[in-house]
């Protein structure tokens, strides 16, 4: 649209004016001045012009397109680009030209609402619900075994290793964390707050209500909560048999993953934690593979479905202390304060934790520690190769 600016018929010292609409042009808008002297300054594609006062009134801009032949070979921007630029995404995320059809939320919804939830259900302990997965029985001749996920993620990572072990003579249980998974997500200041004590305690009453009185192996994974799962041992090591430790900060020099980083400035933290595909993106970076979009969409859902997980992974990482957590785990494992054993199998592909962090880890401790390098498994070997950490976990449970 071109803004013109002619004198009226009727000329006062107002300077009346009256608009004339043309066909704008086919390139890049900018703004042009009708005045024999303009002065323009640019600032990028988009020049803002001045212009003197002339006799018949104010000047008007003149709204117009200017060519560009460079700006034609440029991609178009696309403002949704943080979120489609995920190849596992990109189907599910990206709309058709007829939205109701298929690709928005609510068929996102309706298409994953019921998946990712095998060999699960709800527990209530306490004042919460847990979604706990199990497989084998009390009865299980081999033992108990319990598995915990880290941030940001869900039990679902473990499905394929706790079926094959309870086929294999154990008894599995593989909880959401609160805020996590399908378990609750009560919000900060409303009976949970997301600090590591209150983690401890509700994970405590949890093994009550399913009933893992005696001794039992632990299987830990992850960042933020899969840390909380190795200081609760430290401060319970009566209740545990053997522990077995997949990819977990285990150093002070274990680095920290930039989502953890940016959950903690002020404003970005609210925006990066309501990103639908945080988790799966974050799997994807840790690992040299990319998720099946039908694995993509369980780890998707929980973020996808409500703001809630959002805020309360938003809580958790401004209450760590990553540092003092990664202090905690490093000493107390040592050789003279743990004494019963340990397995590190390890995925020697992961992004944000490298070999030598195990590798450090079992030299300050190498008669209880056991190391076992995983290879083609990334972050999560869980979920990249199974069957390897299904191997290394038998043979190290046998009893």
């Amino acid at each position: 649209v071109r803004w013109i600016q002619t004198p009226s018929t009727h000329h006062t010292d107002t300077g009346e004016m009256a608009l004339s609409l043309l066909s704008p042009s086919p390139s890049t808008l900018c703004f042009l001045a009708s005045t024999s002297s303009p002065s323009a300054e640019f600032t990028g594609q988009f020049p803002r012009l001045w212009t003197n006062r002339s006799r018949t009134g104010p000047a008007l801009p003149v709204l117009t397109r200017a060519s560009s032949e460079k700006d034609d070979d440029k991609p178009a921007f696309n403002p949704f680009g943080f979120v489609t630029d995920n190849p596992s995404s990109r189907s599910a995320i990206q709309m058709p030209e007829s939205p109701a059809e298929d690709g928005n939320v609510g068929q996102m919804l309706y298409r994953t609402e019921d998946k990712g939830k095998e060999y699960g259900s709800y527990v209530k302990s306490g004042k919460f619900r847990w979604f706990v997965r199990e497989t084998g029985s009390p009865e299980s001749r081999r033992g108990t075994i319990v598995f915990l996920h880290g941030a940001p993620t869900q039990s679902y990572s473990y499905r394929v290793v706790m079926s094959q072990l309870s086929d294999a003579g154990f008894h599995c249980f593989a909880p959401d964390w609160i805020g996590f998974g399908f378990s609750d997500k009560p919000q900060a200041g409303y009976g949970f707050d997301y600090t590591e004590k209150e983690f401890h305690e509700e994970f405590e009453k949890l093994l009550e209500v399913l009933g893992v009185t005696s001794p039992f192996f632990l299987v830990v994974q992850g960042f933020l909560v899969g840390s909380y799962g190795l200081t609760w041992t430290l401060k319970n090591p009566s209740k545990i048999l053997k522990l077995a430790i997949l990819n977990t900060p285990l150093t002070v020099s274990s680095p920290i993953p930039g989502l953890f980083q940016q959950l903690r400035i002020p404003f970005f933290g609210e925006f990066t934690c309501q990103n639908a595909v945080m988790a799966e993106r974050f799997i994807e970076a840790g690992s040299a593979y990319v998720l099946k979009l039908e694995k993509a969409d369980v780890y998707r859902l929980p973020y996808l479905s409500s703001s809630g997980p959002g805020f309360a992974l938003l809580e958790a990482a401004k209450k760590a202390n990553y540092s003092e957590t990664a202090s905690q785990i490093s000493s107390g494992f040592a050789a003279g304060s743990w004494d019963k054993p340990i397995l590190v199998a390890w995925g020697i592909s992961d992004k944000y934790l490298p070999q030598s962090i195990a590798e450090e880890f079992q030299k300050a401790n190498p008669r209880s520690v056991e190391l076992k390098l995983i290879e083609g498994a990334g972050h999560m070997p869980q979920e990249d190769w199974p069957e390897k950490v299904v191997d290394a976990l038998r043979m190290f449970f046998r009893v």
